[in-house]
C-alpha cells in the first residue's frame, strides 16, 4: 500500500442505464394522470413515512406495515435492509394495493454502506471533493445494490460548538468548505441519472440551524438573526439544492420561536421560493408530533400547520395520515395543499424510475457481487488515510516496522468502534482494528504486544451510554490502577508505546452531547502514565468531536488524530503510523484550550475591543483572565512528514473594479525531505462593511503534492463573488472598501496582501 497518496481517485467500473430523460413537463403529465385516479386517502397515504424496521424474510407481509401498504397508507418505509425484505414489501405495493404505486425505500446511508468510510467530519479533513464524491457514488452503488433508493445524508449543519455530539456527521465549521462538499456528496449519490438503478436520490438535513443548538444540547432552541443565517448557516443547503438534491429533511430545532418543521418562512419561502427547490421535503424522525412538547399544539393541529408550511412527507409520527381529512373538512387546510405533496413525492418516484420498474434496486446478483467488495474496501482504506490529522510530531513518527510496539489503550482491539456512528449497515466483525492493521503491517519484522490499560469511561453508566448498538467495549471490572499496571508492565519492555484512546463510536453523533469534551479522565489518567515512563509514545486519537487537548499537546511526543476512520480504519492507521502514507489532512474545526471557550471558531468577529495581537491578557479588552483566546489548533491546521514553506505573495493588481478580478499567487516548496500534499487556503477579510464582517473567511483552496525541494506556483482568482455578502436588509452584493487576502497552510500561519474594491 505504498504510496496511497499518489493514487489517483476514478471510477471504478460503475454500470450506468442510458435511457432518455423525461422532461418537467412530461413527469407532470404522468403524476397528473395517475393523481387523477387517486382517493384523497391514497393521496395522503404517499405523505406517509413509517419506520419498517427490520424484518426477516416472511414476516413483512403479515406485518401491520403490510396491511396498511395494501391500503395504500404508505409512501415509503426506512430502515429495512436486504433485497429480499425490500422486494417483499415493494411486491406488496405494487400487487397488492389498487393503483400500485411503489414505494420508496430510504436509509441513513451517511458515509458508505457495508463498505465504510470516515465519519463525515473526518472525510471532511481530506479536503480532496473528488475523493469525498466518490466514497458517495461507492455508497450509492452499493446501498442501491441492496434495494435502497433514497438516503438521509448529507449532513450540512455547520456547527461551532463541539458540545453537540452531531458535529461529527457535518463538514465543520466553515460555510464555504461545507457547500463545496455539500455539492460533492449530492453528485455522488445521484450520479447524473436518477432513473439509473446504481444511483440514490439525496437528502439534504437538517433544515434548519440545527448545528447551533444551545448549549451544544442536542434537540434544542436555536435563536439566530438573519443575516447570520444567510451568510454562514444556509450556505451549504443551498449549495446542495442548487447541485439538486431531490429532497430535503427538516430540522428538530425552533427557528424565530416556530418549529421548523412547521416553519412556513423557512420551507416555502426560502426553501421553494428563494432557492427555487423543487422536491419533496421530510419530516426527521417524529418531528412533527414533537411539536406537541415544543407547545405548538395537539397532533391534529400540529400536523396542519406542517403541510400548511410545506412539508411533504411525515417520518414515523402519522399526524398527516391520521389527522388530514378531519382538518380538511374542518377548513383548516385544502385539498390543494394534500395534492402539491403528494404531486412532489410521485414525481421523485417517477424521476427514480420506479413506475418503469419497481424492482429495478432488487436485483439480487448486483447484491452479492457489488457490495463490501475488495476495490471498496481498498479505496475506503485510502479515503481513511486522507482523512487523518497529524496534530503533533516530534520526530517520533514516522514508525519503523522493526523491534518492540506496545499498543495500549480501549480503542486498541475494539473492530465494531473503528466505523464510528451512523453506520448501520457496517459488517462490524470484518471491521480491521488498530490491533490487527499493526501486526499486518509489520508481519514478523517487529513485535506488537498488547493491553487494553484502562476502561473508556471512569463512570461505568457513561460507558454503557456511549457503547450502544452493537459496540461494547467489554468493560473490565477490574481496578483501574490493576489494568493500568498491566499496561505500564507491557510498556516497560517496548521501544515505542503507541496509546488508541479517545471516544467511542457512539459517544459522539445523536443523543451524544458532553458537557466535557476531555478525553475522559480514565484514559487520560492511563496516558500520563505511560509518558512517565520516558518512551517515545504516539496518541492515535479516536474522535467524532474537536476534544481539549491542552495537555496532551504539552507533553505527548506524537499525536495523530484518526477520527473513525471506518471499515479499513486499522489498516489505514498502519499506513500512516509507519509513512507508507504520508499524512496530509487539515482540521476542519477549530479545537479549543477548554469548553469555556465555546462556541469557538476562526471566522469570527472583532469586538470593539479585540485583544493585541500576541497577548494572553489586558484588561478592558476581550479576553478571559485564565485561559488565552487562542485554540489548541486552528482551522485548518494539521502537520505532514514533510515541511512546507510559502512565500512571494502577489496580486496581480491593487484595485479592482466589480466587473474585473484580481489574480493571487503564491510559491510552495516542500522544505523537507519527503513526498506530501499540502492544502493551499485562501482566505479574505473584508475591513468595513454596512454590517460588521469577520476576521477571516475561506474563499478557496487547492490541494497539491510536492515532491522534495519541489516548488510550485499556485493562483487564485477573486471576483466579485468571493467579496460578496448579505447585508442587513439581506440584499446581496460586494461593497467598495479595502480587503485583505492571506494564503497560507491553515488560518493562522498565512502570508497577507491587501487590495482595495472600487
Amino acid at each position: 500500500m505504498k504510496n496511497l497518496l499518489l493514487m489517483p481517485v476514478f471510477f471504478l467500473g460503475f454500470s450506468c442505464i442510458t435511457k432518455e430523460k423525461l422532461s418537467d413537463t412530461e413527469f407532470d403529465r404522468k403524476v397528473d394522470s395517475l393523481m387523477q385516479r387517486m382517493t384523497l386517502e391514497e393521496k395522503i397515504g404517499q405523505l406517509n413515512l413509517p419506520s419498517a424496521g427490520q424484518f426477516t424474510t416472511g414476516q413483512a407481509a403479515n406485518s401491520e406495515i403490510a396491511k396498511k401498504i395494501e391500503q395504500g397508507m404508505v409512501g415509503g418505509l426506512f430502515n429495512i435492509k436486504s433485497v429480499k425484505a425490500i422486494k417483499e414489501m415493494q411486491q406488496i405495493a405494487v400487487e397488492k394495493s389498487r393503483l400500485g404505486i411503489p414505494l420508496l425505500f430510504g436509509m441513513d446511508v451517511i458515509h458508505g454502506y457495508e463498505s465504510v468510510f470516515p465519519i463525515p467530519l473526518g472525510l471532511s479533513c481530506s479536503w480532496d471533493l473528488e475523493l469525498i464524491e466518490h466514497t458517495a457514488r461507492i455508497a450509492a452503488q452499493e446501498a442501491s445494490a441492496d434495494g435502497i433508493n433514497w438516503t438521509f445524508s448529507p449532513m450540512v449543519d455547520l456547527c461551532r460548538d463541539p458540545r453537540w455530539g452531531r458535529v461529527s456527521e457535518g463538514n465543520g465549521e466553515d460555510p464555504f468548505l461545507s457547500a463545496e462538499i455539500a455539492k460533492a456528496m449530492v453528485r455522488g449519490y445521484q450520479g447524473s441519472d436518477l432513473a439509473a438503478n446504481n444511483t440514490i436520490l439525496a437528502c439534504v438535513k437538517h433544515f434548519a440551524l440545527y448545528g447551533a443548538a444551545e448549549a451544544g444540547r442536542d434537540y434544542n432552541t436555536v435563536d439566530m438573526s438573519r443575516y447570520r443565517m444567510y451568510n454562514e448557516y444556509f450556505v451549504p443547503y443551498k449549495a446542495a439544492v442548487e447541485a439538486g438534491a431531490g429532497s430535503v429533511m427538516t430540522s428538530f430545532n425552533e427557528v424565530d420561536g416556530i418549529p421548523a418543521t412547521a416553519n412556513k418562512w423557512l420551507l416555502t419561502e426560502v426553501l421553494r421560493n428563494q432557492w427555487y427547490f423543487n422536491g419533496f421535503i421530510v419530516s426527521d424522525y417524529t418531528s412533527v408530533s414533537e411539536m406537541i412538547d415544543h407547545g405548538y399544539g395537539d397532533l391534529q393541529s400540529v400536523s396542519a400547520k406542517a403541510l400548511a408550511a410545506g412539508l411533504d412527507m411525515d417520518m414515523v409520527s402519522e399526524g398527516l395520515l391520521t389527522t388530514l381529512t378531519k382538518s380538511l373538512k374542518e377548513g383548516k387546510i385544502s385539498e390543494q395543499q394534500i395534492n402539491a405533496a403528494c404531486k412532489r413525492i410521485l414525481t421523485a418516484k417517477f424521476k427514480l424510475g420506479l413506475f418503469d420498474d419497481p424492482y429495478r434496486y432488487c436485483d439480487e446478483n448486483r447484491a452479492k457481487s457489488e457490495i463490501f467488495t475488495e476495490q471498496n474496501r481498498k479505496f475506503a482504506r485510502i479515503a481513511a488515510a486522507q482523512s487523518f490529522v497529524l496534530l503533533k510530531n516530534n520526530n517520533v513518527l514516522p514508525l519503523q516496522k522493526k523491534g518492540t510496539i506496545a499498543l495500549v489503550g480501549p480503542l486498541a482491539n475494539a473492530p465494531t468502534n473503528m466505523t464510528g456512528t451512523w453506520s448501520v449497515a457496517a459488517r462490524f466483525s470484518e471491521s480491521v482494528s488498530v490491533l490487527q492493521g499493526l501486526q499486518k503491517a509489520v508481519g514478523d519484522k517487529a513485535k506488537i504486544i498488547y493491553a487494553k490499560g484502562s476502561n473508556l469511561h471512569e463512570d461505568p453508566l457513561v460507558e454503557e451510554r456511549a457503547t450502544m448498538f452493537g459496540k461494547s467495549l467489554n468493560r473490565d471490572p477490574r481496578s483501574p490502577e490493576i489494568i493500568r499496571a498491566e499496561a505500564l508492565r507491557i510498556a516497560q519492555s517496548a521501544d515505542v508505546i503507541v496509546a488508541a484512546v479517545g471516544e467511542s463510536a457512539e459517544m459522539s453523533g445523536e443523543s451524544a452531547s458532553r458537557v466535557n469534551i476531555d478525553i475522559p479522565q480514565t484514559q487520560r489518567d492511563l496516558l500520563k502514565a505511560l509518558v512517565n515512563t520516558g518512551k517515545p509514545v504516539v496518541l492515535v486519537l479516536f474522535t467524532g468531536r474537536p476534544l481539549t487537548l491542552t495537555w496532551e499537546n504539552e507533553n505527548v511526543p506524537a499525536i495523530l488524530n484518526v477520527w473513525f476512520g471506518g471499515s479499513e480504519a486499522g489498516d489505514a492507521i498502519a499506513d500512516v503510523l509507519f509513512g507508507d502514507v504520508n499524512p496530509s489532512g487539515k482540521l476542519t474545526t477549530t479545537f479549543p484550550q477548554h469548553v469555556g471557550q465555546l462556541p469557538m471558531y476562526y471566522a469570527q468577529k472583532n469586538t470593539g475591543r479585540p485583544l493585541a495581537s500576541g497577548l494572553w491578557f489586558q484588561k478592558f479588552r476581550s479576553n478571559y483572565l485564565d485561559v488565552s483566546n487562542d485554540p489548541v489548533y486552528p482551522f485548518g491546521y494539521g502537520l505532514s512528514y514533510t515541511t512546507f514553506s510559502y512565500s512571494n505573495l502577489t496580486l496581480s493588481s491593487k484595485e479592482m473594479r466589480p466587473q474585473d478580478s484580481i489574480r493571487v499567487t503564491v510559491e510552495i516548496t516542500n522544505s523537507g525531505t519527503r513526498e506530501g500534499a499540502e492544502v493551499v487556503q485562501l482566505y479574505i477579510r473584508d475591513l468595513v462593511g454596512s454590517i460588521t464582517r469577520p476576521v477571516k473567511e475561506l474563499k478557496a483552496f487547492k490541494k497539491i503534492n510536492l515532491k522534495p525541494g519541489e516548488t510550485r506556483t499556485i493562483s487564485f482568482s477573486i471576483t466579485e463573488r468571493e467579496l460578496s455578502f448579505y447585508r442587513a436588509d439581506l440584499t446581496y452584493g460586494a461593497e467598495p472598501g479595502k480587503f485583505q487576502v492571506f494564503v497560507g497552510g491553515n488560518s493562522r500561519d498565512v502570508l497577507q496582501a491587501e487590495f482595495e474594491l472600487l
